[in-house]
């Protein structure tokens, strides 16, 4: 038998194993929350912790050159508006997703939103290294902070759909985020603990990606792995998914930029 048959058949066991309805759960208490920083190992600690061990920080200093670079026909940078230390996103990265002009918007959308509209430049493509350098240079200006989604009447029916995202069972495995993150969060899979999957971290260095990734790229591997097709990047779908997750996070602290295994 084949290495991929293996791993089929494995997961296969593990869904009629995790074989419960997660469509009423309740997000785990927020005095049991945990980040997955809290599973790894104080190397992997370090490396996130010591700034001149986190190889993050290269996408930091690329993001920071971008956000002072003059583009687009109108030749203005995000400095321009935002200053040049980009201090004042501070707190900005634990609102998203939200709602701009009646639309959800991703930090990423809010990024090329930016670009297109205030700087007439092209949007950024996404998990390319300059949207993720950027993303990742706004997003820790609010490290430490709380992440902040609450429900309001503007989110209410995106955050409702997001939770049925997170709910519903999907792919040929058979499987929802709920039964793995939720039910079964601090178990075992294949010798790794299981994290609750708060995405308090994003964009991060996943050592097994040897690069950076955003948190759409890790819910897109997550629906790979279970066999069921995947939400297109920048989709509403994904803004949907993340703004639920992000909500189910509130009040934890932002950590970007993350390392993972």
């Amino acid at each position: 038998m084949n290495l991929s048959a293996f791993c089929f058949r494995f997961l296969s066991v593990i869904a009629i194993l995790l074989g419960v309805n997660s469509s009423l759960a309740l997000e785990a208490p927020k005095d049991s929350r945990q980040s997955s920083y809290q599973l790894m190992s104080s190397e992997n600690q370090a490396m996130q912790d010591d700034p001149n061990l986190n190889p993050a920080l290269f996408w930091v200093m690329d993001g920071h050159s971008l956000w002072k670079e003059k583009t687009g026909k109108k030749n203005v940078s995000c400095a321009s508006c935002h200053g040049d230390s980009g201090q004042k996103m501070a707190g900005v990265a634990t609102q998203f997703p939200k709602v701009q002009k009646g639309k959800l918007q991703t930090l990423e959308g809010q990024i090329n939103q930016c670009r297109t509209s205030n700087q007439e430049a092209g949007p950024l493509a996404y998990e390319s290294k300059e949207l993720l350098a950027l993303t990742t240079f706004v997003a820790m200006q609010s490290r430490g902070l709380p992440i902040a989604i609450q429900e309001t009447p503007q989110n209410r029916k995106d955050l409702q759909q997001g939770r049925q995202f997170f709910n519903e069972r999907m792919g040929q495995l058979n499987l929802s985020c709920a039964q793995c993150h939720q039910d079964r969060a601090g178990l075992k899979l294949g010798g790794s603990l299981i994290p609750q999957g708060h995405p308090t971290a994003y964009p991060i260095y996943r050592i097994e990606w040897q690069t950076m990734g955003s948190l759409q790229r890790r819910l897109r591997n997550c629906m790979s792995g279970v066999r069921a097709k995947q939400f297109e990047y920048g989709s509403t779908e994904m803004a949907q998914l993340e703004l639920f997750l992000m909500w189910r996070a509130r009040g934890m602290t932002l950590e970007t930029p993350g390392v993972r295994p």
